[in-house]
């Protein structure tokens, strides 16, 4: 596994605000340091980047120089669920029991229509709870950066959520995306729900962690 330290931002927030220029000039510092070498894989573990670089060709029309290379660059592009569900855990986990929910990223589940992989791997985990949270496919509120723009009915998005969370009784939240991470952490504040919210990777890095290690 190689991480490039001289990669940029994604450019999504930038695309977010409508600035075009900013997301193509951040798109083509990055098409330049990860395509490189050949990679057979771009792993994010964030949904609104993974959504934004899969989308990279779209920053540029098909007569331009970088058109090619983005297309390129977004098909190697995956989410780290998308990814490890493919192809499969191969470390022993350890037992979690805990009562879990997931909240799928808007970015994850309609951007890219990945809706099983995060799934996959909280089932992998031995004695771990899985409930659905009610409506999980419904924004959280943070939407990029509505939060920041339309905060009074991101804050409406977020107590419906926490209401449907409530129900489930989970002790930990989880999600795959940076910005529903952060928003959720409001939602607990705010709501006094007490649960924790992790990353898909955080939860199983805990399992791994906590793991004996393989002979």
């Amino acid at each position: 596994m190689v991480i490039p330290k001289d990669q940029l931002c994604c450019g999504a927030l930038a695309a977010h605000a409508r600035v075009r220029d900013g997301a193509r000039d951040l798109a083509r510092k990055n098409l330049s340091t990860f395509l490189r070498k050949d990679f057979d894989a771009i792993i994010t573990n964030a949904a609104g980047c993974g959504s934004m670089l899969k989308e990279y060709d779209h920053l540029f029309s098909t007569d331009e120089a970088e058109h090619t290379p983005a297309r390129q660059f977004a098909a190697k592009t995956r989410d780290v669920t998308e990814f490890l569900a493919a192809l499969g855990l191969t470390a022993k986990l350890k037992s979690l029991p805990l009562r879990v929910t997931y909240q799928d990223s808007c970015h994850l589940l309609h951007g890219q229509q990945i809706r099983e992989a995060p799934r996959i791997l909280l089932r992998a985990i031995p004695d771990l709870e899985f409930v659905e949270l009610p409506y999980s496919e419904i924004c959280c509120g943070s939407a990029g950066v509505y939060n920041g723009t339309q905060t009074e009915t991101s804050l409406e998005l977020l107590a419906e959520k926490m209401r449907h969370v409530k129900s489930t009784r989970a002790q930990t939240i989880v999600t795959a995306n940076s910005g529903c991470l952060l928003q959720l952490r409001v939602g607990v504040d705010i709501h006094h729900t007490h649960q924790e919210v992790l990353h898909v990777v955080e939860l199983l890095d805990r399992a791994i962690a906590s793991a004996p290690a393989q002979k």
